[in-house]
């Protein structure tokens, strides 16, 4: 042990170790002095952050609020319960506008001063709090809409948790509307939320409706009802845009915003349209549908116990029974396409929705060369005319072969022609085709299979087998 520290005593009288040492030990001071400096100024920050946000949100302030739309008869915020109106009061301070300003700094860049004040100034009724009208809502809300009116008479469930915008597990059993304006005063607390926990009907629309909306977003479900809301909202000229089925549907390329009477390929919206048609509408209602077929899924079957009285087990009289399979994000799509077009038209921001109708000219076209093709084989061969229309041919192109060669997979300069000669030309033996294919095609004798591999053969066949479950809900 002495020989130990005998050799650490002569290691420590070198004086090249005792610099090293003194460098080490000074270093370390230096930074332990940098390191307390530093936590000091940080404290010091979030001291001076906490007191300014404090600052910022004290409402209580003897600053006078801004005024933000509204009739200004008082001074005094209008209480969260009141009934919601276009001339409801939404009063700001200073401060609290300068949040709100941060908070829709990005749609002030987008819509302009003119096109925000449209839009902050504005008086919108949601009817139907579910998977679509709770993303519309939300949206509209996080945009900059300040006075919202919710209606919905039902209750979050487990199973609304897949596509509901703001419901949560501790929220089931609350109605729909109370669980949104919950959510809304956590984003935008300024703004006036009026929930309605009713159920909308004709008797009750000049209640519910009242207070000069801007616009009305029709999210209901049920058919006689939103035929009630429409004819009222048409009647009375009130704006209104309407969600179709998103139940079923699982194509976001197949959603579409339209005029109803521009509509097509999509059983409800033609239901709908036929029966507007019934009360006097021909147009002027705006909706959001997909094209796309919903013969994938079906309806869930009722219960043993539930066929012999269903309407027993609905939730109201002359509401449906059977649940719909729905994919969560597609209401939510519905509900975000409502409330984009309907933002830009408070903003007085030009847009054109493009309907897929839109491709009407292209339809003309493959009917008029199909037609051709029909009359030079009943020419040669005899037979029946064709019996197929410009929308069968829309609906053989966009459905059945989405818009693709069956042979190449090509998308330009396609054509339509029968598959078997000796079977009756219909959307089950149509089949699409290049031009030059199909000038192939019509010049072979016998049987496609003769003609054509067998996985060729197998994949039209199959195609030919889901027209026939698509044909059912056209």
């Amino acid at each position: 042990m002495v020989a130990y520290l005998d050799r650490v005593s002569r290691v420590f009288d070198d004086v090249r170790v005792q610099l090293l040492t003194t460098a080490v030990a000074a270093s370390a001071i230096t930074a332990g002095a940098i390191w307390g400096a530093q936590r000091a100024k940080r404290a010091k920050r979030t001291r001076k952050l906490k007191r300014d946000a404090a600052d910022m949100f004290d409402f209580d302030s003897d600053v006078e609020p801004a005024y933000i739309g509204g009739d200004l008869d008082s001074k005094q915020p209008a209480p969260a319960s009141q009934v919601v109106t276009k001339h409801t009061q939404v009063l700001l301070t200073p401060n609290e506008e300068a949040l709100v300003r941060e908070q829709l700094a990005r749609h002030y860049a987008f819509f302009g001063e003119k096109g925000m004040a449209q839009v902050r100034d504005s008086f919108v009724v949601v009817v139907g709090a579910g998977g679509v009208g709770s993303w519309a809502a939300m949206m509209l809300l996080r945009s900059g809409v300040q006075r919202i009116r919710i209606i919905d008479f039902d209750q979050v469930t487990l199973s609304s948790l897949n596509r509901h915008a703001a419901a949560t597990r501790a929220n089931v059993g609350i109605p729909k509307v109370t669980a949104l304006k919950m959510n809304f005063a956590e984003i935008a607390p300024h703004a006036r939320v009026e929930a309605c926990s009713s159920l909308f009907s004709a008797e009750n629309a000049p209640d519910l409706l009242a207070g000069e909306p801007d616009y009305v977003l029709d999210c209901i479900d049920n058919m006689d009802t939103k035929l009630e809301l429409l004819a009222y909202c048409s009647h009375n000229s009130i704006q209104v845009i309407s969600a179709m089925g998103a139940g079923m549907k699982s194509d976001p390329s197949r959603v579409q915003i339209a005029d109803i009477s521009d509509t097509f390929e999509d059983p409800m919206s033609r239901t709908v349209r036929r029966r507007l048609k019934m009360l006097g509408i021909q147009s002027g209602v705006k909706v959001v549908y997909s094209i796309e077929k919903p013969g994938k899924v079906q309806l869930l079957s009722l219960a043993d116990s539930q066929k012999e009285s269903p309407g027993d087990f609905s939730v109201l009289p002359d509401f449906r029974v059977r649940i719909v399979p729905v994919l969560g994000t597609m209401p939510a799509m519905f509900g975000i396409a409502m409330g984009t077009h309907v933002l830009t038209e408070l903003a007085s921001f030009p847009t054109e929705p493009l309907a897929t109708k839109g491709r009407h000219a292209l339809y003309v076209r493959l009917m008029r060369d199909l037609g051709n093709r029909e009359q030079r084989r009943s020419q040669a061969e005899g037979g029946a005319q064709l019996q197929m229309n410009t929308d069968d041919c829309g609906y053989v192109l966009e459905e059945i072969w989405h818009g693709k060669s069956a042979l190449s997979g090509a998308t330009d300069r396609l054509a339509l022609t029968r598959w078997e000669r000796n079977r009756p030309m219909t959307t089950s033996n149509c089949v699409c085709l290049t031009k030059d294919e199909a000038d192939k095609h019509d010049r072979l004798t016998g049987c496609p299979k003769d003609h054509y591999p067998s996985e060729t053969v197998a994949f039209i066949e199959k195609r030919f087998e889901q027209e026939k479950q698509l044909s059912f809900v056209r």
